[in-house]
């Protein structure tokens, strides 16, 4: 896993956990932090799939591609 995957996967996770322990503690705060989770989500898979095509086009060691 890149490394921004596995940076931008440990924000999901507390994100996550920030929101629910926002609205178990009555706050709507966690809505935010709900869609910072979100985000993060998104850019986890963003950086996956993106190694994922970088090392089918045949790039060594996940280096970017030459255009």
């Amino acid at each position: 896993m890149p490394r921004l995957a596995a940076y931008a996967t440990a924000l999901f996770v507390l994100a996550l956990a920030a929101a629910v322990f926002s609205f178990v503690h009555g706050s709507w705060l966690g809505v935010v932090w709900l869609l910072l989770a979100g985000l993060a989500s998104n850019m986890a898979w963003y950086y996956v799939r993106r190694a994922r095509a970088r090392r089918a086009a045949g790039a060594p060691g996940g280096a970017p591609a030459a255009r």
